[in-house]
């Protein structure tokens, strides 16, 4: 997962709250760091993603393929 695609799958999945939840939820699974933390730590993009899902409870049907742009027909 790129970062691009990182931030357009927090976006679509949390809205405007999404950059909140960057920034001040400590995810335990991270190393009690926020998702920006570990992602300036260099935690894989997918990861912080996967664990950030887990602690917000997000459908594990809505983890997978989060982020990339729609198909160009």
């Amino acid at each position: 997962m790129k970062l691009s695609e990182f931030h357009r799958a927090v976006d679509d999945e949390f809205g405007p709250f999404g950059r909140v939840l960057l920034s001040d939820t400590v995810v335990v699974a991270l190393g009690n760091r926020t998702p920006l933390a570990a992602l300036d730590a260099g935690v894989p993009a997918r990861e912080v993603w996967r664990e950030l899902c887990r602690a917000q409870e997000v459908p594990r049907e809505r983890w997978h393929g989060a982020g990339r742009p729609d198909p160009r027909v």
